[in-house]
């Protein structure tokens, strides 16, 4: 996925847009590391750092 394409989806799930491409390069970069680590895809690891975050954003949104 590009940097461009995973900030669009950053927006979509609650990432402030002024700051959702330098969050989709820094997610994309751990997603890479992650990957290495567990000696898993990238995909899985995108999708594990993603589902964390918009859990993060619904709680905020919600005040916690």
């Amino acid at each position: 996925m590009e940097i461009s394409q995973l900030a669009q989806v950053l927006v979509a799930l609650g990432c402030p847009a002024e700051k959702s491409a330098d969050m989709a390069a820094q997610l994309d970069k751990r997603a890479r590391q992650l990957a290495i680590e567990k000696n898993g895809t990238y995909e899985d690891a995108l999708k594990h750092l993603m589902a964390l975050m918009r859990q993060g954003w619904s709680a905020k949104e919600k005040g916690f």
